[in-house]
């Protein structure tokens, strides 16, 4: 359904996306990672047409963005993470708008706005001034207008902005509902809102993907950074000393009043090492737990910046300008 290849896009003297390539299946939710000033709002600019690739190609449902940018965009519902709605416009009267652009038949404009109304819960304000509208109701707008023309493919970035808890959990059911009716890529920094809505992560760092594969992979290609959290009543420096000798374990670290963290190589298991160790000096053993990396993890482990940070978009400014 959406076929990335060798993509670049250079800023005066910087690639903020360096030779990008993936596919995206029909019926698939990806979530797409990264820090600020990683790539990835560029990328999804150049998937839906808003932004000129420098090199590589984007085919959406078949269409070259190059050559038919009109064809492509009609395909797609796209949600920008900062929405720009007429202030000037009801709510109503912009999905109408947007139902016109979109080429959507004169008698089934109001259906499709009061179908986009229900489901993206802005019913309660479609008469009101758009201008007027706090940052959640101005997000699940700009959402219902990119489903008003019941698209195949979806681009949403970070469409749980400015959202309450429970807005959030009717957000996410949403996307998953939409996942099986539509091709979604998921851009957001909520990493628990991908692992449950998403089948599939990329991530990009520094406008090179990093990372590809669902949660679990990712999850378990970092196995080895298994940790154990072990609580003693017991002298620090002698416990410490004691832990640090254990087969596979490393990097143990004292967190105070009794409680360490050990890093576990090959993520192996030392709990019954641990609690052996415990009886044989004679320390009362008050808590222990093995944690497993979670997608956070995996996202940080593969994700560090240092002075570039946001220079993705200053320069996509200096570009627009």
């Amino acid at each position: 359904m959406i076929e990335v290849e060798g993509l670049t896009k250079r800023f005066v003297d910087r690639d903020a996306v360096s030779d990008v390539s993936f596919f995206v299946p029909e019926g698939e939710v990806l979530g797409f990672l990264g820090p600020n000033g990683a790539g990835k709002t560029t990328t999804m600019r150049m998937i839906t047409g808003f932004l000129p690739a420098t090199a590589g190609k984007i085919r959406v449902a078949g269409l070259d963005v190059e050559r038919d940018p009109l064809g492509v965009r009609a395909r797609i519902g796209y949600l920008p993470e900062n929405v720009a709605l007429y202030p000037e416009m009801r709510v109503e009267e912009y999905l109408r708008f947007r139902a016109a652009v979109e080429g959507i038949p004169r008698g089934e404009v109001k259906a499709r706005v009061d179908e986009a109304c229900d489901r993206c819960m802005v019913g309660d304000v479609r008469r009101q001034l758009a201008g007027t509208l706090s940052k959640g109701y101005r997000q699940r707008v700009g959402l219902a207008a990119a489903l008003i023309h019941k698209p195949p493919v979806l681009i949403l970035d970070e469409p749980t902005v400015g959202l309450d808890p429970r807005q959030i959990v009717k957000i996410r059911e949403l996307i998953t509902e939409l996942g099986r009716e539509h091709t979604v890529i998921l851009s957001t920094h909520i990493l628990p809102e991908v692992e449950q809505v998403c089948r599939r992560v990329l991530i990009i760092d520094g406008g090179k993907l990093v990372a590809d594969g669902t949660p679990e992979q990712l999850r378990s290609g970092f196995s080895g950074a298994a940790e154990i959290n072990v609580e003693l009543e017991a002298p620090e420096a002698e416990a410490r000393a004691a832990l640090e000798v254990l087969p596979g374990a490393s990097n143990v670290r004292n967190e105070g009043s009794g409680r360490f963290r050990l890093a576990v190589d090959g993520g192996a298991d030392l709990r019954r090492e641990v609690f052996k160790l415990a009886v044989a000096k004679g320390w009362v053993l008050l808590g222990m737990a093995q944690t497993v990396p979670s997608l956070e993890d995996v996202f940080l482990r593969l994700t560090t910046h240092d002075a570039e940070v946001g220079q993705e978009a200053q320069l996509e400014e200096v570009a627009s300008a």
